[in-house]
């Protein structure tokens, strides 16, 4: 994966999503373990990130209203029953925590992204490429531990995920899945807001 393209964002920002972030028990220990499953360029990402700093910032239980926990990773074997194998790994290794946490090789996404929702999505050549892709821009944060740090990738300002702004994302234009994803979200935590266009 790409180093963290960190140096662009103040460092309040990057220590208020790196806290917010931690405040989830069920990150916390994801973010703990996944190290173990020892798969290529692995990192917890999506909705339980950025919906964890919508819960705190309206007061709410930080784990409120996150339906589930995502896992990028790349292996370059993109056949299914390797997909399967991990999966089941991550499985056993969660089972004891009250989640659903959903594993996606990032590598074989393009086989059966355009059946679901439409064509033209690109092969993938990381797991950055992946969270780079995300329908709406305020959402591409993804993090993971190394040694004992805690790296986030988040490749642009985060000025609109605290502010609770939701844009396309203009590297994966999709105006029918962005308002039913935006939607999604309003539903849940209504002081978002959506603008219509790229900042």
């Amino acid at each position: 994966m790409t180093p963290p393209r960190l140096e662009t964002l103040a460092p309040e920002a990057q220590e208020r999503l790196a806290m917010a972030i931690q405040s989830n028990p069920h990150n916390a220990v994801i973010l703990e373990r996944l190290p173990s499953l020892r798969l290529a360029d692995a990192w917890l990402v999506a909705g339980c990130l950025f919906q964890t700093v919508w819960n705190l910032d309206s007061g709410r239980p930080a784990t409120q209203d996150i339906f589930d926990y995502d896992i990028f990773y790349f292996d370059e074997d993109i056949s299914y029953e390797a997909e399967d194998r991990a999966i089941r790994r991550a499985r056993a290794l969660f089972a004891d925590l009250p989640i659903r946490v959903d594993l996606k090789n990032q590598a074989r996404v393009h086989l059966w992204y355009g059946e679901r929702f439409g064509p033209g999505y690109p092969q993938l050549r990381s797991s950055a490429d992946g969270v780079d892709r995300f329908l709406i821009e305020c959402t591409r944060v993804a993090a993971r531990r190394v040694d004992d740090a805690l790296e986030l990738y988040a490749p642009a300002r985060l000025d609109d995920l605290f502010a609770g702004v939701l844009r396309p994302n203009p590297l994966n234009p999709r105006p029918e899945l962005f308002a039913a994803k935006a939607a999604s979200l309003r539903a849940r935590w209504p002081f978002l807001t959506i603008a219509e266009t790229h900042a």
